[in-house]
């Protein structure tokens, strides 16, 4: 059943690597360290979108609303400082063994991210799994960011795959939207930052990547 599968593409943030509860975190403390609170709603609303402008927009809030802002290149230190600190070593949980069994079977996969080719190339290179995926695709390389469906079309366009036939895992709901508008089966991994975003268009969700196997990716496409 597993011929079924003609590629799995891969989110990163929230996925692959968990860099939004760093984010998140040096968000909220960089606010508070300048007397303003950050509440985790105000910060959901922001996950698993990009602006080009994103950092400008906290940045401004927090001059807003602070009675002693900081100026920009404090704003910027603070937080790659916590984020630094903060950003774990390894994969998420059941990835590698997720990516060894895909892997194995010979089929083929990608990163598509709505992140910057900056962030992502060389934090996939550091967890050392940038050899496993054929291609990597962000937001550097399409028109338009997810929920968009540009990624993981341009992820399938590389890999030579038709779209349908592909598995698309992920972490949020403009996530599962971008990938659904591509044509894939999707899974939802979420992340405790998306718990509580609305993941029922996914084909499947699932707690974590140790959860998944070949066999449970190939039953998305039975009948």
């Amino acid at each position: 059943m597993t011929n079924f599968i003609a590629a799995v593409i891969f989110d990163f943030d929230g996925v692959i690597l968990d860099s939004e509860t760093p984010e998140y975190e040096s968000h909220r403390q960089v606010s508070e360290m300048f007397g303003v609170p950050l509440s985790l709603d105000e910060y959901l609303s922001h996950v698993g979108l990009y602006h080009v402008d994103h950092e400008t927009q906290w940045f401004n809030r927090l001059r807003g609303r602070s009675p002693n802002p900081p100026d920009r290149p404090t704003f910027d230190a603070e937080k790659r400082r916590i984020f630094n600190a903060l950003v774990p070593a390894a994969p998420m949980r059941g990835i590698l063994e997720l990516l060894d069994a895909i892997g194995a079977a010979g089929i083929p996969m990608a990163i598509a991210s709505t992140s910057t080719s900056r962030w992502v190339v060389p934090a996939s290179e550091r967890l050392g799994v940038r050899p496993r995926f054929a291609t990597v695709v962000t937001g550097d390389d399409v028109q338009h960011r997810k929920p968009a469906p540009d990624v993981y079309l341009e992820a399938a366009r590389r890999l030579n795959v038709n779209p349908t036939r592909s598995v698309a895992i992920e972490d949020s709901r403009p996530g599962i939207a971008s990938a659904r508008a591509a044509g894939m089966k999707t899974v939802a991994i979420p992340h405790w930052l998306t718990e509580r975003h609305d993941l029922s268009a996914a084909d499947l969700r699932v707690a974590h990547a140790g959860e998944l196997t070949l066999e449970r990716l190939a039953t998305l496409f039975v009948p």
